[in-house]
């Protein structure tokens, strides 16, 4: 029977129907994508947009980096090692080293990722046991969404626990009760925070560390804008210590190359050793040809000071209209982020102002609970076309 002579999708000549997994039937939609259909449907036709909500950096990627790429694709292919070339490993714990003065062995302690999302979304699959009373996953929000995710799909419980302005958008390990603690397989930790660029320093780590070792959990360490900061330079929990850690680290943002997946896990020996024999399984070994890119990106500490210099100017052009507009910003010392309070308090009618004039920035609502009433500033676009978005802001109304 031919395609076009076949009964009609979804009548019962199709038989019963497959199985998805439940969070694919109907579950939340990401974030990003709801805020896509919001611009296509609010946006003005012919109108070019400004996007500050997605965190995708519009600067050029190093030229040295771009070269090493290049020069590296070879003429006969091979599949690459999970555990990544010695060499990458080497110069990450280089980078370490020099950034954090912590000693990591490449062989014990570092492990490449494709970029770090992967490795966010697959981690809770290494270290939940969803039929365990320990598998509960504590979140604090706003959050990265893929946190959140992946804690699901690995069958974990999860608990979040909002932010709050009135402690600095930092999060406080009191605010959760013991019995979950007792309960936690994993916590998220992310410093410099995204959405709302609040930075933790060594006492507050030392406290959740003091804890992950009385209750047994792990920290994951989210530091992927360890390296964008204005004032005070952000620590790693790798400082505190390694054991019940994994720091994760990207050159995502650092040297504006989210194109080319390239990032490493750092920390406790057992988990990275329960990783190496994890990660096979998923195929996501990076390219050789990115790894020796990544590999002069992290030898090279000049590029991300000129990368911050970038996002500092661009800050000071929003920062100076937010001011003069009476728009009030929280948080947002590191990251490349702006955590700004939405005027009148609905951060979603704020934000479809915006779309009204061709701005996209991100409500921070749909980032997670505590994020009501906030929008976030993504420090991405370039330069002329920061001015040009402050042009358009004129025609907002507060």
């Amino acid at each position: 029977m031919s395609a076009s002579s076949g009964p009609a999708a979804g009548t019962a000549a199709e038989g019963a129907a497959a199985p998805l997994h439940p969070l694919l039937a109907g579950g939340r939609e990401y974030p990003f994508v709801t805020l896509d259909r919001r611009r296509d449907a609010l946006a003005p036709p012919g109108v070019r947009i400004i996007n500050f909500g997605i965190g995708d950096p519009r600067e050029e990627t190093p030229a040295f980096i771009r070269r090493t790429l290049a020069e590296s694709v070879p003429a006969m292919s091979s599949y690459p090692a999970s555990a990544g070339r010695p060499e990458l490993r080497a110069a990450c714990a280089a980078w370490l080293a020099r950034r954090f003065g912590v000693t990591a062995d490449p062989e014990r302690h570092v492990l490449p990722a494709n970029g770090t999302k992967e490795a966010v979304f697959t981690l809770a699959l290494a270290v939940v046991d969803p039929a365990a009373d320990q598998r509960v996953v504590v979140i604090p929000t706003p959050a990265y969404p893929v946190y959140e995710a992946g804690a699901r799909f690995a069958g974990a419980e999860v608990h979040l626990v909002p932010l709050r302005s009135e402690d600095g958008w930092m999060f406080d390990p009191g605010r959760v009760p013991d019995e979950v603690w007792r309960r936690t397989a994993l916590l998220w930790l992310n410093s410099p925070h995204n959405p709302t660029g609040a930075t933790l320093g060594r006492d507050a780590l030392a406290r959740v560390h003091a804890l992950a070792r009385r209750h047994g959990f792990w920290i994951a360490a989210d530091e992927a804008y360890a390296e964008v900061y204005f004032d005070v330079v952000p620590p790693s929990m790798l400082e505190i210590g390694f054991d019940h850690v994994l720091s994760l680290h990207t050159l995502s943002k650092r040297s504006a190359m989210t194109g080319y997946r390239s990032g490493f896990m750092c920390g406790d020996a057992r988990l990275i050793d329960a990783l190496r024999r994890f990660r096979p399984n998923l195929g996501v070994a990076t390219p050789d040809f990115v790894q020796a890119a990544a590999i002069a990106a992290w030898n090279d500490d000049a590029h991300p000071a000129e990368q911050r210099a970038r996002y500092a100017a661009k800050r000071g052009i929003l920062l100076e209209h937010f001011a003069a507009r009476g728009w009030t910003v929280e948080a947002s010392t590191a990251s490349f982020y702006l955590w700004m309070r939405a005027p009148g308090g609905d951060d979603v009618a704020f934000v479809e102002r915006l779309l009204a004039v061709g701005v996209v920035a991100m409500p921070g609502s749909f980032l997670g609970p505590g994020g009501e009433g906030f929008v976030r500033w993504a420090l991405v676009p370039t330069p002329e076309d920061c001015r040009a978005a402050v042009a358009r802001l004129a025609e907002v109304a507060a």
